[in-house]
């Protein structure tokens, strides 16, 4: 009797149909929901407000976007950030005309506090002058200071009158900030600079007569007429660390210098704030600029500039290469205090002791002062741009100019820390009959995201202890006090962002835009959009809800009170079944503004304008 077996009935992968393996590869439906919201534009981790109607004591559960500009913590608020950024820069990168950022003039009323401002000043600081003549404090003058005892009824009404007039002061300044002036009548101390002489190492740099425009120079055909204006969109990077691989990481970590990427990761706005200095004054006019910091794979910043205007790419490298940032603090070479002993806090002193001989560490203000007492002293770091510098020039309404916006915000939504990934063409996105070839992919996969994730770690390391500013707890380990020191600072372990894997160093904002960019903010990008999708709607009747609930009344208290909800109120719904409702609304208000832009407004219809479709309201 011959006996046959039967192989088992396997899933393409190697799995059997039914059991555990095969189960768990089925997603999951709440992932499903998850999944619609994301591709509906719907915030994942809305905000719950609680709105109380004072009047009818009605309350309202209402979900506010989390405003997230990250893809990996919400993907919906990350790309409506990542699409307001790319409106900013394409409307500002191309003007044709200055934009309108003249003040007013003053008004009778700020004229009039101005000069009551100056009255009092003048009465102020005379009384200053006189108390200190009486050998008063006048910093220490209050209402509650004791004269009564050293028996100077002079000093007490001397500090009595310092006092009314700095609350005066204190009132102008207020009512002035009412009627819409910017700034402070009297600036804060001024910070302490040190001498910006270049170094002779490196060559001077052109300078041109200044012309107070922000366009730029434009070109004219000769042969059409035609005039163009052209632009500019420069990316700068940072120098090598060492060599590395084809998916950027270091081929022999030993000799990568993570010291220096992480020094250089740590001051690299000082780098790029002194190269937007120098195109300046290079330039000859105002330049404007919109520029984005993004990660590069081997885990270093660099930033992408969308300039208004051009210059010869010749200039803008030599430029680029002159430009060089030092960073002038104390010395870090030798290490005071290590693990197990370190300084202490002195509730009676109010700063860092030594933990044995209790003699306060030396201050930070003390230790500026000897090292620009010290002729002799170098730069603590000098951080400089690489010889990698890409200058296109860019036409206004050109496919490079959009092409060049998408690149611009392309990784606004990572942090810098994340993993990029690997560039990969369109056939290796396939996968073969037997699927040896996905295999060998996912396993080449995993080794580079282990190799990265290493790379990643070395970086921190490095980061752990070294300074990332005055106020840093770091400084605590090379025996100086951090400027504005308190207690609980503990050396390498800094909470500062520079410090954080989702930073790398870079502490700073991602994106930079220039004053005169535009006339708007990101509030008033936000205001533009909404208006624009309900103007078309209001085209083809249907008009947003009732605003008038929630603003305040004149004669009384507001119509409506807010306060926080929270997941566990009893009439808050589950979030799964929240999505479910918003997912359908998303879908109601997007269908809504098609059909409104296109049978009555006549307006066409982009990706981005209906992806915010859903900031209307359904009718």
């Amino acid at each position: 009797m011959t006996t046959t077996t039967t192989a088992p009935v396997t899933a393409p992968g190697g799995v059997r149909p039914g059991s555990r393996a095969d189960r768990l590869t089925k997603p999951r439906a709440r992932d499903l929901v998850t999944d619609a919201a994301i591709e509906a534009g719907v915030c994942i981790r809305p905000v719950l407000l609680r709105a109380i109607d004072t009047a009818t004591g009605e309350t309202t559960v209402i979900e506010t976007r989390c405003g997230s500009t990250r893809a990996a913590v919400c993907p919906s608020c990350a790309d409506r950030a990542r699409r307001i950024r790319a409106q900013q820069c394409r409307e500002g990168w191309h003007l044709e005309e200055e934009p309108d950022l003249m003040p007013h003039p003053p008004t009778p009323e700020q004229r009039d506090l101005v000069a009551e401002r100056a009255e009092v000043t003048s009465r102020l600081d005379a009384a200053q002058v006189a108390a200190s003549a009486c050998g008063a404090d006048p910093e220490a003058a209050g209402p509650d200071d004791d004269h009564e005892d050293q028996g100077d009824d002079g000093g007490d009404e001397l500090g009595d009158e310092l006092d009314e007039l700095a609350a005066t002061v204190t009132d102008l300044d207020a009512r002035l900030a009412a009627t819409g002036a910017r700034g402070a009548v009297v600036p804060p101390t001024p910070r302490r600079k040190r001498s910006t002489r270049r170094r002779d190492d490196i060559p001077d740099l052109p300078r041109r007569t200044p012309v107070p425009t922000t366009l730029g120079r434009t070109f004219a055909d000769r042969k059409s007429g035609r005039v163009f204006r052209p632009s500019m969109f420069v990316t700068l990077t940072l120098p090598s660390y060492g060599r590395v691989g084809d998916d950027s990481t270091p081929l022999d970590p030993g000799r990568y210098d993570y010291a220096r990427a992480a020094r250089d990761a740590v001051h690299f706005g000082k780098l790029v704030d002194r190269w937007v200095q120098n195109l300046r004054r290079v330039a000859g006019y105002d330049v404007q600029y919109f520029a984005a910091v993004e990660p590069q794979k081997r885990g270093a910043p660099h930033i992408h500039f969308a300039i208004r205007g051009t210059l010869p790419r010749a200039v803008v490298k030599e430029l680029t290469a002159a430009t060089y940032a030092s960073v002038w603090w104390p010395s870090t070479e030798t290490v005071v205090y290590a693990e197990g002993r370190l300084p202490e806090w002195d509730d009676d002193l109010g700063e860092y002791v030594d933990p044995d001989t209790r003699r306060p560490l030396l201050a930070w203000d003390d230790a500026i002062d000897a090292l620009d007492a010290d002729d002799t002293a170098e730069p603590l770091h000098t951080v400089r741009f690489g010889t990698q510098v890409d200058v296109k020039g860019v036409l206004a309404g050109s496919p490079d100019a959009e092409r060049a916006i998408g690149y611009l915000v392309k990784y606004l939504v990572k942090d810098l820390g994340d993993d990029l990934g690997p560039d990969q063409d369109a056939d290796d996105q396939g996968e073969d009959h037997d699927g040896h070839r996905a295999g060998r992919n996912r396993a080449d996969d995993k080794a580079r995201q282990a190799r990265h994730a290493d790379h990643i770690a070395h970086l921190v390391e490095a980061l752990r202890h070294e300074p990332c500013s005055p106020r840093c707890a770091n400084w605590l380990r090379y025996g100086i006090q951090p400027k504005n020191a308190r207690p609980g600072l503990r050396p390498g372990c800094c909470r500062s962002k520079a410090h954080k894997p989702s930073h790398l160093g870079y502490g700073g904002r991602r994106v930079l835009a220039s004053r005169k960019w535009t006339a708007k903010d990101l509030r008033d990008h936000r205001h533009d959009r909404r208006d624009h999708v309900r103007a078309v709607l209001a085209a083809a009747g249907i008009t947003p809800d009732d605003d008038s609930a929630t603003t305040a009344s004149d004669d009384g208290p507001p119509r409506r009170v807010w306060e926080m909800a929270r997941p566990t109120d009893p009439d808050v719904k589950p979030r799964h079944h929240r999505l479910l409702i918003a997912i359908a609304d998303a879908h109601t208000r997007r269908a809504q503004y098609r059909a409104a832009a296109r049978d009555h407004a006549g307006t066409p219809v982009a990706p981005n304008d209906s992806a915010d479709a859903s900031t209307a309201p359904a009718a």
